[in-house]
């Protein structure tokens, strides 16, 4: 066997309208609601389901806790683009622009927190980068 991509996460929030209006406004995912209220959010051929305050998943890690992931998405817009949507939508930026390593090359990424703490990098392939073009 071999694993050949991510599917899905799952996160968990303590506040279901912050959770729901940073990824659907700020990052852009569309919000999608399915079987027995469950709500995940969608975005190209990926989604984050969600687990809001005292929703109880059959199955699930060990102890689910707002705030514990670090994400790193890849942007569908230049960097400048998500910058001023981040700008737009009042979402400080803690780091960045700055060049990392990603799965498959070089990024340029900056980094924000969603509401629940969770560290959210937002990149972009490097050499489509203004600094390095």
């Amino acid at each position: 066997m071999s694993v050949q991509s991510i599917d899905h996460i799952v996160i968990a929030t303590h506040d279901l309208d912050k959770c729901l209006a940073f990824y659907t406004g700020a990052l852009g995912m569309t919000l999608e609601k399915f079987g027995e209220g469950r709500i995940a959010l969608r975005f190209g051929e990926q989604k984050i389901n969600v687990h809001p305050p005292g929703y109880e998943a059959g199955i699930k890690a060990r102890r689910p806790t707002p705030g514990s992931l670090d994400l790193c998405f890849l942007a569908a817009c230049p960097l400048e683009e998500v910058i001023a949507r981040l700008q737009q939508h009042k979402v400080p930026i803690e780091v960045g622009p700055t060049l990392r390593t990603g799965a498959r090359f070089a990024i340029c990424s900056v980094y924000v927190r969603d509401p629940d703490e969770n560290l959210i990098e937002i990149s972009v392939p490097a050499d489509q980068t203004t600094e390095n073009r």
